[in-house]
């Protein structure tokens, strides 16, 4: 298989558009009509860019990082179902504290919405975006700077995640999530994305 490496640097601290970072924490139960849900929907399709011209598919890595802000946004804005379709059924979190793997989507779901439930005004900022695809598996790893309100409280963290792919029917989808936290003063210490307790 031919190994293509293509570094996406975003440069400039990117605010993924519906920020969030895909993982657990986060509120704002905003929501959608069901006619917007039906509009919106992309029905599994791979997603293409648009021009005055025909449409034209995106590459591998431009699959990936829209899969990444996908995911981000619907786990910011607490989109279940959006945020499932980022995933593998079979997928494993890693989480920024010491704790097990959480291994399948049916077992990360009600750590999540636990989490969710908890979180308000979420910011998450995504940086300096690294994707390698090699064939129909695939990586990709950024550095998160996150706020947000929890239980009351203004909390704030940094730190790195990764994520490990595969193509399945045409799509991407997430495997593996790892999320590594930074060393944080006392203040700045709160639940970080891809954690189901808080610090």
């Amino acid at each position: 298989m031919e190994e293509r490496m293509r570094p996406v640097n975003w440069c400039a601290r990117r605010s993924v558009a519906v920020l969030g970072i895909a993982l657990l924490l986060l509120s704002t139960g905003a929501t959608q009509t069901s006619a917007q849900n039906k509009k919106n929907k992309n029905n599994g399709a791979v997603p293409t860019a648009t021009t005055n011209g025909p449409t034209i598919p995106m590459s591998d890595e431009q699959q990936i990082d829209y899969l990444i802000s996908t995911n981000l946004g619907a786990w910011q804005v607490g989109d279940v179902d959006k945020l499932h379709g980022t995933y593998g059924d079979d997928v494993t979190i890693v989480q920024g504290p010491f704790m097990p793997p959480v291994v399948g989507w049916n077992n990360y779901l009600p750590l999540y919405q636990q989490q969710h439930a908890r979180m308000q005004q979420v910011r998450m900022d995504r940086t300096n975006t690294v994707i390698k695809v090699n064939g129909n598996c695939a990586w990709a790893t950024f550095q998160w700077d996150f706020s947000a309100t929890v239980d009351g409280q203004p909390s704030a963290s940094q730190g790195h995640m990764t994520l490990v792919m595969d193509k399945r029917n045409g799509k991407w989808v997430i495997t593996l999530n790892h999320t590594s936290v930074a060393e944080q003063s006392p203040q700045q210490q709160l639940s970080a994305p891809g954690s189901t307790q808080p610090h």
